[in-house]
């Protein structure tokens, strides 16, 4: 065996996920945390990880540390490597747990309660599913299941102006409903989007649809005085009086159509949205692939 092809077996594994664990929070100490390990510990495998590639992946000379071309060049590679090797785990566990046949999804919170249920009675009315298995959480934290191969599938709010951390590379999605952000006030109170010190109910960074309702509504939204990254704690303080949110109309049908909740704004603060499945490129069990031809 060539040189080449035997130094192609000395490279760690858990240096790849040093290394996406870096990129994710451009901080040495924050990642260095993540993992578990000291920043000194963390640094030389960062180092060590530079010197099997033979090439500086990161930048180191600016605040936040960033990607050196060549850095960005492996980020992909990383990623597909990573989300495989443990998606690959995954399927033989399951094989081996007699577990083939399920079907694994990840969904943002407010979808896990409104659209999931519907949309899948909807396909087991067209087609016969398995066992499912659904986690909710933050659009982060699914993105990070995604990548780490622990969800086969991904379904979250999404606007085509606003690029997200699985729309290239090693995934693709397809379009299954719609949505529409709308401003909303509790009944009884009487401020607006057109006052100057309206109270704003917003998402936190985790959110997605905080970044939409920023992108999508094209002006500048009043400064918080609540986050939440739930839009269903936005929606009690709404409900509370304690100021405008931006919620999914999935969400808050019945309390428009019981009058608890109405508009705080006219249609040019309606940022209108995509529910969105996302999949890996690469071939996956029989089952997920079964019911990803079912979608057509």
């Amino acid at each position: 065996m060539s040189d080449r092809h035997r130094g192609l077996f000395l490279v760690d594994f858990s240096w790849l996920e040093d290394f996406l664990a870096l990129v994710d929070t451009g901080n040495f100490n924050r990642a260095a945390e993540a993992r578990h390990l000291t920043q000194p510990a963390f640094s030389r495998r960062i180092r060590a990880l530079e010197d099997w590639v033979g090439a500086g992946l990161f930048d180191r000379t600016t605040h936040r540390v960033t990607l050196t071309p060549g850095g960005e060049r492996f980020r992909p590679i990383a990623e597909d490597l990573v989300r495989r090797l443990l998606q690959g785990r995954e399927e033989v566990r399951q094989v081996s747990d007699g577990a083939a046949a399920s079907l694994r999804f990840a969904a943002t919170h407010v979808l896990s309660l409104t659209f999931f249920p519907l949309w899948l009675r909807s396909l087991e009315a067209r087609t016969r599913l398995g066992p499912v298995n659904l986690v909710s959480d933050t659009m982060r934290a699914c993105e990070q299941i995604m990548r780490a191969g622990q969800a086969q599938f991904l379904l979250c709010h999404h606007h085509p102006t606003l690029a997200g951390g699985l729309d290239d590379g090693p995934f693709r999605s397809v379009r299954v409903g719609d949505d529409l952000l709308l401003p909303v006030r509790a009944a009884g109170m009487s401020f607006t989007l057109d006052d100057a010190a309206v109270p704003h109910l917003a998402y936190s960074p985790d959110s997605a649809l905080g970044r939409i309702v920023e992108v999508a509504c094209g002006r500048q939204t009043p400064d918080p005085v609540f986050t939440s990254h739930l839009a269903t704690v936005l929606r009690a303080m709404a409900l509370d009086g304690r100021g405008v949110a931006w919620l999914p109309r999935s969400l808050i049908e019945d309390d428009l159509a019981r009058g608890t909740l109405l508009r705080a704004g006219g249609p040019e603060w309606d940022a209108p949205v995509e529910i969105r499945l996302f999949r890996a490129r690469a071939r996956q069990s029989p089952a997920a692939e079964s019911f990803w031809a079912a979608l057509g």
